[in-house]
């Protein structure tokens, strides 16, 4: 069984940044497309960036530039380092894994999630 558990979320002000950590257990991040969603009070959870299993990444429009994806394979962690925050990027994050080699997925295991507050 994967278990996915995030870190790293937490307040700041606009401009500023943060980075998200996803530590993976029970099998290699690398035997998934592993992404990163939001969502937003009263919105739809978003896809915000993934990464393959070959490390090709994928980024939602409004974070390009901005957000990078990245794994280190020695401690089994996905990062999301989020750059120039802004007040729309206040959301709860969660890390989630897929099986599906396919960008939107579907994702089979999900983190609990954690915080970002961007105060502007």
């Amino acid at each position: 069984q994967v278990q996915l558990v995030e870190s790293g979320g937490g307040s700041v002000q606009a401009g500023g940044s943060l980075r998200l950590s996803c530590a993976v257990s029970g099998r290699s991040f690398r035997s998934y497309t592993m992404g990163w969603f939001r969502q937003a009070p009263g919105k739809e959870r978003e896809l915000v960036a993934t990464i393959s299993s070959s490390g090709s990444t994928y980024y939602v429009d409004s974070v390009k530039g901005r957000f990078t994806i990245s794994g280190d394979s020695a401690k089994n962690t996905v990062y999301l380092q989020m750059n120039s925050l802004k007040p729309e990027d206040t959301a709860v994050y969660y890390c989630a894994a897929a099986l599906s080699t396919i960008v939107a997925g579907p994702y089979d295991y999900w983190g609990q999630g954690t915080q970002v507050t961007v105060s502007s």
